[in-house]
């Protein structure tokens, strides 16, 4: 099946006071080209992931640029083979990336960018500390050679990660890489700001990285968890082997699916005792629904990530 979906991750940290009458316009684009995803804006930037036919991507990024504070946007793109995003969203936030602390202005200043070329040299000098700054479950599935994870649930738990466990007087060089650079720029001007010297950022993120260097020289191991109905990517940035929880979010490897604990729509052994029975039972009831729409040829409007029978067949127009 030729992939037609071209999905772009993109964000600029910049000054936006008049953000919330950015949203109708963009929304608007957004819904003409038939583009679906998610965007964010707040007074500290823009950030968000959408899918489209190439052209109407192409539109929206030349969209977004014509406006002189959005004309270095950062972005990647990466195919999909169906469409994997149902709607379009434009939401206004407080934060494009959620950390929780004031003052913290990627903007002003923020770690130096590495590009990929250069990580491998960069990652290996062990001099230098390397940090996932992404979640638990998005480490566990894939990460780079002797990162260490901050063990998040959350972002916003970064500031405690770095205050027990970093060191500004001992840890001199600090390495950052997150899924498309959002995070990482903002932890280190975290750090920054916490009077760490040197850090550096992968530059675009994991998958810029995947998508500049060959399988055969990465350091990568395993795949990337994206925040799409893919769930995740391989080392070609091709859909992975993983799938979703759809209780807990988080991802499921096919071991994982084999568990005894494992229900479609309901639970996974991860998440098992987390959730009560009548909470249980209700998703049992909505994968019920999802899968009697499927029979008739029709998506369930609670599927989140719709079955391969259910996508739309690609994202043109």
């Amino acid at each position: 099946m030729p992939q037609s979906c071209v999905v772009a991750a993109l964000y600029k940290f910049v000054d936006l006071p008049d953000f919330e009458a950015l949203r109708p316009p963009l929304l608007a684009f957004c819904r003409r080209q038939s583009i679906k995803g998610t965007l964010l804006l707040a007074p500290e930037g823009v950030n968000g992931t959408v899918a489209g036919s190439r052209a109407a991507i192409d539109g929206l990024l030349a969209y977004l640029r014509s406006d002189p504070r959005l004309a270095d946007l950062a972005w990647q793109s990466s195919r999909a083979e169906a469409p994997p995003f149902q709607r379009m969203k434009v939401k206004l936030k407080k934060e494009i990336v959620t950390l929780g602390r004031p003052g913290v202005r990627p903007a002003e200043r923020a770690g130096r960018r590495v590009e990929p070329g250069q990580w491998n040299r960069l990652i290996t000098d062990p001099a230098v500390v390397l940090i996932d700054t992404r979640n638990r479950y998005e480490y566990q599935i894939g990460t780079f050679a002797n990162a260490r994870s901050p063990e998040t649930v959350n972002f916003r738990e970064f500031p405690d990660y770095a205050r027990a466990e970093l060191d500004a007087r001992r840890d001199k060089k600090v390495a950052m890489f997150c899924t498309g650079g959002i995070r990482c720029e903002k932890a280190s001007a975290y750090l920054l700001q916490q009077g760490f010297e040197t850090v550096y950022q992968l530059k675009g993120g994991i998958l810029n990285y995947l998508a500049e260097v060959e399988a055969q020289d990465s350091l990568w191991r395993g795949e990337c968890f994206v925040f799409d109905a893919r769930v995740s990517v391989d080392h070609k940035l091709a859909r992975g082997r993983y799938e979703q929880c759809f209780a807990c979010r988080r991802p499921l490897s096919a071991a994982d699916r084999r568990s005894a604990h494992y229900r479609p729509g309901v639970s996974c052994a991860r998440c098992i005792g987390e959730t009560t029975a009548a909470r249980r039972a209700a998703f049992s009831e909505r994968q019920r629904q999802v899968e009697l729409a499927a029979r008739q040829g029709q998506r369930h409007l609670g599927e989140k990530t719709p079955s391969a029978a259910n996508r739309p067949a690609s994202c043109s127009r």
